[in-house]
C-alpha cells in the first residue's frame, strides 16, 4: 500500500528546498506583537506590512474594550452552530449592523472569511445552475463553485467582454447563472470594474455575486467596498465579505437585499453545521463597523500611506503588478530571487509576503506588501529604505551584459 502522503511529494520537495535555503516563508511566528504594525519575529522588533490590517483596527481601543466586556457578559465561545444551539444576542446585533452597513435588507454570519463564500455559493448555487467565475478568483470561490455541484464557467480576469460572451453562449438553457467576482483581488491587489460587470449580468438576466474581502472598508464613501466606489452598489445582488481584514476580528457574512434570502439559514450547510462566532469576535465587530461608517480617515490615511509607498517603490525600478492600492504586489524574475528578497527583508525587520507559483497568477513570484492606515511615516520610510537596499543588491547580482555588437554599414548602403 503505498503512503497516504505520497500524493504531496513535489509539493513537499520544493517547500523542504526553500528551508534549506533559510527562513520558512509559510511558517513566520510573531513571537509578541506590540501593535498592527511591529511585532517581533526571529527575536527583532519587525514592521508588519503583510497582515492585510487596512485599518489598523485590532488595536482600537473601543474594539479592545467592546471584546472583552462580551467575554464576561457571555464567556469564551458559544460550543455549538447557530440552528442546533441557538444565537446570542450579539449575532443578531451583528447581523443588524451589517445589513444596515451594507444597504441591504438581510445579512447572515459566518465563523470565517472562507466559510462565508462555501455556505453563500454553496447555498446559492446548485447542480441546475451555472457559476461564472473569474479566473483569479480566491481559493475559497473556487472551492465553494466546486462544492455547490453548479456547472463552472472561468473566464477572463477582469474581462466584462470575456463574460458577455460566455453568457450569450448560457442563452435558453434555462438555468440560474450566478456571476462571481472580487472587489479587489488579493494577489495582486487589482480592481474588478464592478460597474462593466454589472452591465453585463443585467443584460443576460444574471446575478451578480461581490466578495469585497481585501475592499471593505476600504473603496467607498462609507466604506462598502468596490462596488459602492463605482456607484452601482444597487445593483450587486449579493455580497460576501470578511471580518479578518480591515475589521480586525475573524468571521465573514453574506448579505443581499433578495426578498428570499434568508432561506440560506437552513440551506447552507456552512451555515447550519460549523460553531458560532465567539460574543468577543462579534463585539469588535460591531464596534469596527460604527468606526469605519462614521470616519473616513482611517481611509484617507491608508490611501496615503498606500501611494507613498507604491511610488517610491516604482521609483526604485520594481514592477508592481497593479494601479495604487493597499495591496502592492512587486513582481520578480523568478521563486530563488522572490525567496532572497523575502527573506533579506525579514533579517533587515520588514515583514511582507512571499508568493510564489502554484499558488500566484500566471505563475508569477511576488513579494506582496500590505499597507495599513496604522504605518507611521517612520515606518513607511523604513519598509521603502529596506526595498531600495533589495534593489540595488539585486542589481549588483544582475549578469553584466556585452554590448550589443555593432552591424558595419556596407558600401553604398
Amino acid at each position: 500500500m503505498t503512503d497516504i502522503f505520497d500524493k504531496y511529494g513535489d509539493i513537499a520537495v520544493r517547500h523542504d528546498q526553500l528551508l534549506d535555503a533559510g527562513a520558512d516563508p509559510f511558517g513566520v511566528c510573531l513571537e509578541e506583537v506590540y501593535s498592527p504594525t511591529e511585532a517581533m519575529v526571529n527575536g527583532r522588533r519587525t514592521i508588519l506590512a503583510g497582515t492585510n490590517n487596512y485599518l489598523g483596527i485590532t488595536f482600537d481601543p473601543a474594539c479592545i474594550e467592546a471584546a472583552a466586556q462580551a467575554i464576561r457578559k457571555h464567556g469564551t465561545g458559544t460550543t455549538g452552530s447557530r440552528i442546533a444551539n441557538g444565537t446570542y444576542s450579539n449575532h443578531r446585533q451583528l447581523e443588524d449592523e451589517l445589513a444596515s452597513f451594507m444597504n441591504c435588507r438581510h445579512a447572515l454570519g459566518f465563523p470565517t472569511g472562507y466559510q462565508a463564500n462555501l455556505g453563500m455559493l454553496v447555498g446559492l448555487a446548485g447542480p441546475k445552475d451555472v457559476m461564472l467565475i473569474d479566473a483569479d478568483s480566491h481559493a475559497s470561490i473556487y472551492d465553494g463553485a466546486r462544492l455547490s455541484g453548479a456547472t463552472i464557467v472561468r473566464f477572463r480576469h477582469n474581462d466584462p467582454a470575456d463574460l458577455d460572451r460566455r453568457l450569450r453562449r448560457l442563452e435558453g438553457e434555462g438555468k440560474s447563472h450566478l456571476v462571481v467576482v472580487e472587489g479587489i483581488y488579493s494577489m495582486l491587489g487589482d480592481r474588478a470594474p464592478i460597474a462593466e460587470f454589472a452591465e453585463v449580468k443585467n443584460k443576460h438576466g444574471a446575478y451578480l455575486l461581490v466578495d469585497e474581502a481585501h475592499s471593505l472598508g476600504v473603496l467607498g464613501d462609507t466604506g462598502r467596498g468596490a462596488a459602492e466606489a463605482e456607484g452601482v452598489a444597487d445593483q450587486v445582488d449579493f455580497y460576501v465579505g470578511t471580518f479578518s481584514k480591515s475589521l480586525g476580528s475573524v468571521g465573514g457574512f453574506g448579505a443581499s437585499n433578495h426578498p428570499r434570502f434568508e432561506v440560506l439559514r437552513y440551506c447552507s450547510r456552512q451555515y447550519m453545521y460549523t460553531a458560532s462566532s465567539a460574543p468577543s469576535n462579534v463585539a469588535s465587530v460591531i464596534t469596527a463597523i460604527r468606526q469605519i461608517r462614521n470616519d473616513s480617515t482611517l481611509r484617507e490615511r491608508l490611501w496615503r500611506n498606500a501611494e507613498e509607498v507604491y511610488q517610491r517603490l516604482l521609483a526604485q525600478g520594481f514592477k508592481i503588478c497593479a494601479p495604487t492600492s493597499p495591496i502592492i504586489a512587486v513582481q520578480l524574475p523568478d521563486i530563488e530571487t522572490a525567496y532572497y528578497a523575502w527573506s533579506r527583508l525579514l533579517e533587515a525587520g520588514v515583514y511582507v509576503n512571499l508568493a510564489v507559483p502554484p499558488g500566484t497568477p500566471h505563475g508569477e513570484s511576488l513579494l506582496r506588501c500590505s499597507v495599513s492606515a496604522a504605518h507611521t511615516e517612520a515606518q513607511i520610510n523604513e519598509i521603502c529604505r529596506r526595498f531600495e537596499d533589495i534593489a540595488q543588491e539585486l542589481a549588483s547580482q544582475m549578469p553584466v551584459q556585452e554590448p550589443a555588437p555593432v552591424m558595419m554599414a556596407q558600401a553604398g548602403d
